[in-house]
């Protein structure tokens, strides 16, 4: 009875922690240091607003939807919309991390 060997070896210790993410507070820093360097005072209200705003926004979606995108003015609501959901996701996601 033979046993198959496998011929490639395992990743060393050093190599298994590199394909894991960073700390979660060095990534926090290196995200979000840009607006609290900004406006220091005012960068967790505006993180709150980001996200907020993130969460209420698609209910605007659905009056739009329901009615169709028929007219040009529609498509440009919407993707108005779109953009500005993305943006406060954007903001907003470290809220209360």
């Amino acid at each position: 009875m033979t046993h198959h060997v496998s011929s490639m070896p395992s990743p060393s210790p050093s190599e298994q922690r590199s394909g894991e993410s960073s700390p979660p507070s060095d990534r926090r820093d290196d995200d979000h240091g840009a607006l609290e360097r900004a406006v220091p005072g005012l960068a967790s209200p505006i993180r709150a607003a980001g996200f907020w705003t993130a969460i209420a926004l698609p209910v605007l979606y659905l009056p739009l939807l329901a009615t169709g995108l028929s007219s040009s003015l529609d498509c440009v609501v919407f993707l108005g919309l779109l953009v500005t959901n993305l943006l406060a996701l954007y903001v907003g996601h470290a809220h209360r991390r």
